[in-house]
């Protein structure tokens, strides 16, 4: 009906609330009615293969789209909210087109210029929302393997940053590297009690 009326309807989403390291990643995706895209849903309920191989289509045939990110620093210092918030307002900001609405996924809105609408669960009830979701988690993803070239005792590629017993044991052994979130509760204890061998080395 919107598309009917001829707004620009843009889906916001983010990837990267959870993970102890890397940035948050927003998209922003204003669709195309005329070219309607099959496959879309929650980025979460995809797989890797099919969210890598729907990001490119998204990209070429969306009216206009949008990544952006808030840093570990700004994570840090904002709280994990407050930077979501700035990804996403960075990636609405940064279309090329201005949408008339945007419709975002989950309870909390960023300030825009334009018309702003939380939409809970509404990657899997919106389809502009889904595709900001496949870009902003492939895109993510990517850091996080780009990442693991670089530090790969941590495990990056597999787990993508999120909190797991592997991840944490890592965090333990080979310490807190520059791209982690020192505000986020399990790194802030590893840093707090670090292990006798890490003490031992810097006497």
């Amino acid at each position: 009906m919107q598309a009917a009326r001829g707004l620009l309807i843009c889906g916001v989403d983010e990837a990267g609330r959870g993970p102890l390291c890397g940035p948050v990643v927003a998209a922003a995706v204003i669709l195309d009615p005329a070219r309607p895209i099959a496959g879309l849903a929650d980025s979460k309920k995809l797989s890797e293969k099919a969210r890598e191989r729907l990001a490119p289509v998204i990209r070429e045939q969306a009216l206009a789209w949008a990544v952006a990110q808030a840093s570990v620093e700004e994570i840090d210092r904002l709280n994990i909210l407050h930077a979501t918030m700035l990804a996403m307002r960075r990636a609405v900001e940064a279309l090329t087109q201005v949408p008339d609405e945007v419709l975002v996924d989950g309870n909390r809105c960023p300030q825009l210029s334009v018309p702003v609408r939380a939409i809970v669960k509404g990657d899997a009830l919106e389809p502009a929302i889904s595709a900001a979701s496949i870009l902003a988690k492939t895109a993510r993803d990517a850091t996080m393997v780009a990442l693991d070239a670089e530090f790969p005792h941590y495990g990056l590629a597999g787990h993508k940053g999120y909190p797991t017993a592997a991840h944490l044991a890592a965090i333990r052994c080979h310490g807190v590297a520059p791209f982690y979130r020192r505000s986020f509760a399990p790194v802030r204890a590893i840093l707090e009690n670090p292990p006798l061998w890490a003490e031992e080395g810097e006497q």
